[in-house]
């Protein structure tokens, strides 16, 4: 096969997992907490199981007026949606679906590459308070850039953890490495890895910077139309780019049962998909931290604890040698 062509596949594949599997989440998303919480609404669109409520959102989005605030940076303010879905699609790049090279990128250093530039969030935060000219966007920019910038920490930790354990940066390597085992003793570090995950993406309980009950919608006070669906785009990628990341790196990836060689591909896509559903369900059940509360679970509980992981696997590690 040509390299041009072999190249426009996998571009091709993973621009199609960037755009079908956030709206898969999305459209779980409304049936679970439909169900969860006995919400009537989202069961009606379309008929049967309220199937169509995506494409509602869809249209509505599309239907609504692009307001860019008159005191607004515009360049900044039009370019901030853009800057916070550009990282996510670098990300799934590298991930692996499944085994014998299926992944948009392999890297050596997927692993830091991946870490890279999902830290690129932070600046689309900052981007959409500081051009709204806002109080409210600009509080809430501050608030998602302490949570960003200290759950980085424990994020970077927990996956450095299974990093050295499996010997590899690169992500079908730490695949490939993988036991089953490895979940009891890398436990402390995935539990780490995906409470931070979830705070990088701004998800309920972690969901201070758009707490709408103090900042009306965050740094995304200002956004209407299709930008502000790109941002909650961007959210939906984001829980698929960290339960992806989750499966890979502590699940085991592609590997399952049986049928890895044929059917790795789907024993990942369960995997993330389940992890999804933990993330939502997490939405459904805990509220949301107060500030101090999300920094106090930060420093002095997710940090210490990725440090002892890090210490455990070095000392597992010099055991095995």
């Amino acid at each position: 096969m040509p390299l041009w062509l072999e190249l426009l596949i996998r571009i091709g594949g993973v621009v199609a997992a960037f755009l079908v599997l956030p709206l898969v989440v999305g459209q779980a998303e409304h049936k679970v907490m439909a169900h969860m919480q006995g919400r009537l609404g989202p069961m009606y669109a379309g008929g049967f199981h309220g199937w169509a409520q995506l494409i509602a959102d869809g249209i509505k989005f599309v239907q609504k007026e692009d307001i860019t605030p008159r005191e607004a940076d515009r360049a900044v303010f039009r370019l901030a949606p853009v800057v916070a879905l550009v990282p996510y699609l670098l990300a799934l790049l590298v991930i692996p679906l499944g085994p014998n090279d299926l992944v948009g990128q392999p890297l050596d250093i997927g692993l830091f590459f991946v870490l890279a530039v999902v830290g690129i969030g932070v600046v689309a935060v900052l981007m959409s308070a500081w051009a709204s000219a806002n109080k409210y966007s600009l509080l809430g920019g501050i608030r998602g850039a302490a949570q960003l910038l200290g759950y980085e920490l424990p994020l970077v930790l927990a996956a450095a953890s299974v990093a050295m354990a499996a010997g590899t940066l690169s992500l079908p390597g730490i695949v490939t490495a993988w036991e089953p085992w490895w979940l009891l003793w890398q436990a402390p570090a995935m539990i780490v890895f995906f409470v931070a995950g979830l705070a990088e993406i701004r998800r309920p309980p972690f969901d201070m910077p758009i707490a709408d009950s103090e900042l009306v919608f965050g740094y995304m006070t200002e956004y209407t139309g299709l930008r502000f669906a790109f941002f909650l785009l961007a959210e939906y990628v984001g829980i698929v780019v960290i339960a992806a990341l989750t499966t890979v790196l502590f699940l085991g990836g592609w590997q399952g049962p049986f049928g890895d060689e044929y059917l790795g591909w789907l024993w990942t896509l369960i995997k993330v998909f389940l992890v999804s559903f933990v993330i939502i369900w997490f939405r459904v059940t805990y509220p949301r931290l107060r500030e101090d509360q999300l920094q106090r679970l930060c420093w002095l509980v997710l940090v210490p604890v990725a440090l002892g992981q890090l210490v455990l696997t070095v000392g597992v590690r010099l055991a095995l040698d």
